[in-house]
């Protein structure tokens, strides 16, 4: 079982071949926002960052803060990451042996850098430390199905689709839109190592 106190509790930074991953800081706040708030990005993102102070204030709160981590690569914020603890549904005779045992994952990232495999390396180093490090069995993710980016991404990780519904999810633009659900469990992941 793992929570927010699991994520901060674990050595940070991370790194991968190219990126370094780490909590969120306020000094962040501006690096991030100027990435959310361009268009491509911010059509996918769950809330509008139009204005710097209310996207501070939407970021500050202590659980939304420990469920960031920012990537930066050569020192420089080009994107973010959400970790986002949570238990699964469950019997209620058994409730307590599914809490903290999945997460939610999501992540953004600056359009000036994509196109180079970043993102791909960033979320698979945090897909690995869910597993490894924090020892979740199971990961989830979810986006809009026209953000095609998005969900090819988290097939290239092996995850799996589970959902497709149907107009289910409604954008700020006030259209309804179809939502995707992947998966992915830690014995998925592990198999998948060894299998190189």
């Amino acid at each position: 079982m793992a929570d927010l106190d699991d994520i901060a509790a674990l050595s940070w930074p991370k790194h991968t071949e190219r990126l370094t991953i780490r909590p969120v800081t306020p000094d962040d706040f501006k690096a991030m926002w100027a990435i959310r708030r361009q268009e491509p990005v911010g059509r996918w993102m769950g809330a509008e960052s139009a204005d710097f102070g209310p996207f501070c204030e939407f970021i500050a709160t202590p659980d939304r803060m420990g469920k960031t981590l920012v990537v930066e690569l050569d020192g420089q914020v080009i994107g973010d990451l959400m970790l986002a603890p949570e238990d699964p549904w469950s019997q209620v005779e058994v409730a307590d042996q599914a809490k903290g045992v999945q997460a939610e994952i999501g992540w953004c990232l600056d359009p000036a850098v994509q196109g180079q495999g970043l993102a791909t390396e960033a979320v698979r180093e945090l897909v690995r430390l869910s597993f490894e490090e924090l020892g979740f069995r199971r990961l989830v993710a979810h986006c809009f199905a026209a953000n095609e980016p998005s969900w090819r991404l988290m097939e290239r990780l092996g995850m799996r689709r589970e959902a497709h519904t149907r107009q289910e999810s409604l954008h700020r633009s006030g259209t309804w839109m179809d939502g995707l659900s992947y998966g992915l469990l830690a014995d998925e992941w592990r198999d998948a190592q060894d299998r190189g």
